[in-house]
């Protein structure tokens, strides 16, 4: 069954919902899967939607907890190293 979901081009959120025992490793793995397949730049308004349209489904399973995790703000890029870090300033 597909349901075309422009949100869920290839229903990977909606089977994720009805694995039983899916663990978050899985369902990140998935919603990894899924950002690749989106077409929109900005997948949080899709992001938004799938969390409404799955509102019925309980609250600890583990994609609930990933998608929320989506639409959370990235983090600031930092400074990780590189030639300056290693080699003093003379």
């Amino acid at each position: 069954m597909r349901d075309d979901d422009p949100n869920d081009p290839k229903g990977l959120i909606r089977e994720a919902f009805r694995i039983e025992g899916i663990t978050a490793s899985e369902c990140r793995s998935i919603f990894v899967d899924w950002a690749l397949s989106l077409k929109a730049s900005d997948p949080k308004p899709a992001i938004s939607a799938l969390l409404e349209k799955h509102a019925d489904e309980p609250a600890d399973h583990p994609m609930k907890g990933v998608l929320s995790k989506g639409l959370a703000a990235a983090p600031a890029a930092r400074r990780r190293g590189g030639r300056a870090a290693r080699v003093p300033q003379s």
